[in-house]
């Protein structure tokens, strides 16, 4: 490591002296000089003079101090270089003990001791999470900042004389003047197949109860997405078992869907079915929850325990209740997971509830850092916060493994402002967005899908060819008779053309509802749209729809599983598959009637 000379106005230090601090025996001048000489050799300087005090504080040994460089074979510096060996390679819960022991014994016996070189500072100022840092120059972005007490924070802001950090702990215990050392690492997360299945924070540590969970790998949370070469386009879909999405609005595998609305207005419910869907489809689930309340995880969590989505999903909560840097690399943190299923050949969602949490939290760290406010108090550089997030979500190519990652990002507007700053630049990053709208929500239309508003940028090419052919023209009459009704809702005499709309398109408003934690089967979505395509449900009072809808797919599960077989088999529907669905709803409808 050497320093460039135009590098040395920026720093504080003088690099023309060095301290040596030492207990024990004191140096000689010949071994006094041979420092001065390597240090010389190191740093660049023509000439160091050596101040040499005595510090029993160190145990034995010698600390060098120059500039805001630091070589420590003290004895207090070899000790915490043991035990950081010991704590990374501590067995877990399960271990037997002659194990342990075995392993203590050899990590003693073989410990290669070496002098740690490293850049020190000192803190300037600390406070809300943040620490200012001056002494180090030469720290890179997102690499791990080690403080005295043992806290670990991570440089986010890097100025001419000072590098803001962001701290992943507490910081009672630091103060001005307390020290700061560069680790050369670049702030990441452990990876591994064991954290399927429980709940950790955005640091990787597990906060379920369930014991330490045993990583494979380390990846780092910011990481470039695959280039152009690296992907392939999006073509095999994620069903999330909603009719009205995987009918209208499909996700494909790969793909980046935007779910934005006003609170309380079911966008979580949307995310939530999605990943029940997944039961038994060979696709890890990630849900990274950002500023939720404990209770609302822990809701969750039951939830999925229930229905058995735990067995292939992993939570990654940094509540409200958490510090904001943590909550700042939650989301990051989360997909460096999903990307080690990704390049392992496997298919994975993961869910950013929400991003619009992200972006406060953010905004409150850049003006912590004293960064510019521009448009609604965010710094510029907030849509590079996203964008950079949501490109890592792809489909891989072939010669990668053909992994997949699917982003459904969770947007929350203000009184349904999509033109607010967050909405639109999120909007304008992903493929697509689903749009709930409030009124539709308190009209009694769950899940409250604007079909307007709400587009897929990837489209039927995420969709089987069965369900594209089933949609048909849904999203047009959707459309007709939403435009219809509200121009003869004061009319009193209709032709008949315009009531057999009117009611059909009423219908199709009543089959898109769906209750929450019930998602439907493809070939259950395929027949629903079949039947209520060829106009077999129009005469039916809209109260019954529903129940002739559940009454039916139990028939078609009962007496007709050949054709359940050949939808989900294929993927395909012909000309003959579909008369057979409309004969067998003509006659269970004939039953129903009577």
């Amino acid at each position: 490591m050497k320093l460039n000379k135009k590098d040395k106005h920026t720093l504080q230090d003088d690099y023309s002296k060095a301290l040596l601090r030492y207990a024990g025996t004191a140096p000689s001048q010949e071994q006094i000089k041979k420092i001065s000489e390597s240090l010389s050799t190191l740093i660049g300087s023509e000439h160091i003079d050596v101040n040499v005090v005595e510090d029993k504080s160190i145990g034995g040994g010698f600390i060098v101090k120059c500039g805001n460089y630091e070589f420590d074979w003290s004895d207090a510096g070899r000790t915490q270089q043991l035990r950081d060996e010991l704590v990374d390679t501590a067995p877990g819960d399960d271990f037997p003990d002659s194990h342990i022991i075995s392993i203590l014994k050899d990590k003693v016996v073989n410990f290669d001791l070496e002098i740690q070189d490293r850049e020190v500072g000192n803190i300037m100022w600390v406070g809300d999470g943040i620490a200012n840092v001056k002494g180090i120059g030469h720290a890179f972005y997102g690499e791990i900042i080690q403080f005295e007490d043992g806290t670990k924070g991570m440089v986010q802001d890097i100025r001419d004389d000072h590098i803001g950090c962001i701290l992943f702990g507490s910081d009672e215990k630091l103060r001005q003047g307390s020290r700061a050392a560069r680790t050369y690492k670049q702030a990441g997360i452990p990876v591994g197949e064991q954290f399927v299945g429980r709940v950790i924070n955005a640091l990787g540590a597990p906060i379920d109860g369930k014991g330490e969970i045993k990583e494979t790998a380390y990846r780092p949370i910011e990481q470039q997405a695959p280039g152009i070469v690296d992907r392939q386009s999006v073509k095999e879909p994620m069903e999330t078992g909603i009719l009205s999405i995987d009918s209208m609005f499909p996700i494909g595998r790969g793909q980046r869907e935007l779910i934005i609305g006003d609170r309380q207005t079911g966008k979580t419910s949307i995310a939530t079915d999605t990943i029940m869907n997944q039961k038994g489809k060979d696709v890890i689930c990630i849900y990274v929850a950002i500023g939720q309340k404990e209770s609302t995880i822990a809701k969750l969590v039951q939830s999925f325990t229930v229905s058995g989505a735990m067995d292939y999903t992993i939570i990654v909560n940094a509540g409200a209740a958490e510090p904001a840097p943590l909550q700042y690399i939650a989301p990051y943190a989360g997909t460096a997971l999903a990307e080690y299923f990704m390049y392992e050949g496997k298919d994975v969602l993961i869910v950013y509830d929400d991003l619009s949490k992200h972006a406060v939290a953010y905004r409150a760290l850049s003006l912590l850092l004293e960064r510019s406010p521009g448009r609604e108090a965010y710094p510029g550089d907030v849509f590079y916060l996203h964008s950079r997030l949501l490109e890592r979500s792809s489909k891989l190519s072939d010669a990668l493994g053909g992994g997949s990652i699917t982003a459904l990002p969770i947007i929350e507007t203000q009184a349904g402002d999509v033109s607010a700053y967050i909405p639109t630049n999120v909007i304008s990053i992903t493929d697509g967005q689903i749009y709930l709208e409030q009124d539709l929500f308190f009209e009694g239309m769950r899940p409250a899908v604007n079909v307007g508003l709400s587009v897929s940028r990837v489209g039927s090419a995420a969709q089987t060819k069965a369900m594209k052919k089933a949609a048909g023209s849904i999203r047009i009459d959707l459309a007709q008779y939403r435009e219809m009704a509200v121009f003869t809702q004061f009319s009193s005499d209709l032709d008949e053309i315009t009531k057999a709309q009117l009611a059909h398109g009423s219908v199709l408003m009543e089959l898109l509802k769906q209750p929450l934690g019930q998602p439907f089967k493809m070939w259950e979505m395929v027949i629903t749209l079949v039947v209520v395509g060829a106009g077999i449900m129009d005469d039916i009072p809209v109260k019954k729809v529903n129940e002739f809808r559940a009454a039916m797919l139990r028939y078609y599960e009962e007496n007709e599983k050949d054709i359940i077989t050949e939808i989900n088999g294929s993927k395909n529907m012909d000309e003959d598959l579909k008369k057979r669905i409309i004969h067998a709803a003509s006659l269970y409808k004939g039953r129903f009637d009577n």
